[in-house]
């Protein structure tokens, strides 16, 4: 009974994930050795030369286990990708929960392009693992899934500062937005850091700022 029932997680696991996720505490190390090894590997080499056999190598972790967890590589990325886009999140709501009038609005834009830039900036494998979900089909849902997210936390935070936006438009801008950023952010970290600077300034200068006429 038990084998039929780890068989279902690993048949519903989503691609571009991990199989499952480790209860037991020596099982959680083991899945944990895989993502660090995997992570250091992409910084030391990039995505693209990242093989199963180098994690086994590096991690000490037997090729059958590191399959229990990961089917392939870009079920490690993946999951490297959604903890990431976790992070992201929080600092997306963070600096959207100070938006409590439209004049809000455009100052926690500019926090949230600082916040993801800076994010990217601490930990420079963000690039790698970024390049390799536009690579990969199912890793391109994962980041339209965030993105989604993403548009409708804006849309929130939209809605409590301009309550009479048409639908439509409260979701084209919100999407265009956070789609924005993303692009903005992901064009600076390909800079110097001071050019980098000088562009998301510039970039800043263009976010909505008077929601009125939308309303």
């Amino acid at each position: 009974m038990a084998k039929r029932k780890a068989a279902s997680v690993v048949d519903a696991a989503l691609p571009g994930l991990a199989r499952l996720a480790p209860t037991q505490q020596r099982s959680r190390d083991r899945f944990e050795r895989i993502l660090s090894c995997a992570t250091e590997i992409m910084a030391e080499k990039g995505s693209e030369a990242l093989r199963m056999s180098d994690i086994v190598e590096r991690s000490g972790v037997a090729f059958g286990s590191l399959y229990q967890y990961f089917p392939d590589k870009a079920a490690i990325i993946g999951t490297l990708a959604e903890r990431h886009n976790a992070v992201g999140r929080d600092c997306v709501r963070r600096d959207l929960s100070a938006v409590t009038a439209a004049r809000d609005l455009h100052p926690a834009l500019c926090r949230i392009v600082d916040s993801y830039y800076e994010m990217f900036m601490r930990e420079p494998v963000m690039r790698d693992i970024w390049q390799a979900t536009q690579a990969d089909r199912a890793l391109q849902k994962l980041d339209a899934d965030d993105m989604a997210v993403l548009a409708g936390l804006l849309s929130d935070a939209i809605k409590r500062v301009a309550p009479g936006m048409p639908a439509a438009t409260l979701a084209t801008l919100s999407g265009l937005t956070m789609t924005l950023i993303a692009a903005a952010v992901r064009h600076a970290i390909t800079l110097p850091p001071k050019k980098a600077r000088q562009a998301l300034t510039q970039f800043k200068a263009m976010l909505p700022r008077d929601l009125s006429g939308l309303a």
